[in-house]
C-alpha cells in the first residue's frame, strides 16, 4: 500500500522530533477491505483505516496535524470535502505535562489497475489519487473543469467564476 509509505515519509521529513526518533512513529492498517467487481478485469481498490501513532510525543499536535492535512488535500482530497468537515479523527493519552501518545485515524483508499499483457503476464499499477493529477492540462495553469447546471441551464455564477 503506497499511501502508507508516502504518509510515513512525509511525517519523518516534516516533524523534527519524529525525524530524530523514527521508532516513535507506528502506522497500522485497520479494517482493511478489498473492493472489486465481477467482470473481465481484476482491478480493485484497497479501503482501510490508517492509524498513525506518535509515542512519547513532546510537541504540539499541530506539528503532526498540519502536514497530515496537507497530505490528505493532495493524496485523498475527497476527505477534505466530507460534509462533516472531519478528514481526521484522533485520540491522545496525556503521559505528563510535556508528552503524550497521539493517535490519528484516516479512512484511505488506493485504486489498483490490473492488466493482462500480450505475453500473458500481469501488470499491476497503483493509480494516484493526487489532487494535482485531476483536471490538469500542461500549460493551462491547472484550471479545474466544472460547471454548475440549474434546471438544465448553465449557472451564470459558475461560468464567470475563475478557478485557481
Amino acid at each position: 500500500m503506497t499511501k502508507i509509505d508516502s504518509l510515513r515519509d512525509l511525517l519523518l521529513r516534516a516533524v523534527p522530533s519524529l525525524r530524530a526518533n523514527p521508532e516513535t512513529l507506528s502506522i497500522f492498517v485497520d479494517r482493511g477491505r478489498v473492493a472489486a467487481r465481477a467482470g473481465a478485469s481484476l482491478s480493485f481498490e484497497y479501503r482501510y483505516t490508517a492509524n498513525l501513532v506518535a509515542q512519547d510525543f513532546s510537541g504540539s499536535p499541530d506539528e503532526i496535524i498540519v502536514p497530515v492535512l496537507a497530505w490528505i488535500a493532495r493524496h485523498q482530497p475527497e476527505l477534505m470535502a466530507k460534509p462533516n468537515g472531519e478528514p481526521i479523527a484522533f485520540e491522545a493519552e496525556l503521559l505528563d505535562a510535556d508528552t503524550s501518545d497521539l493517535s490519528l485515524t484516516i479512512e484511505l483508499s488506493e485504486r489498483v489497475k490490473v492488466e493482462v499483457l500480450p505475453n500473458g503476464d500481469r501488470s499491476i499499477t497503483h493509480i494516484s489519487d493526487d489532487a494535482d493529477t485531476f483536471d490538469r492540462f500542461d500549460g493551462l495553469c491547472g484550471v479545474n473543469l466544472w460547471q454548475l447546471y440549474l434546471n438544465n441551464e448553465l449557472s451564470a455564477e459558475s461560468a464567470s467564476q475563475p478557478q485557481a
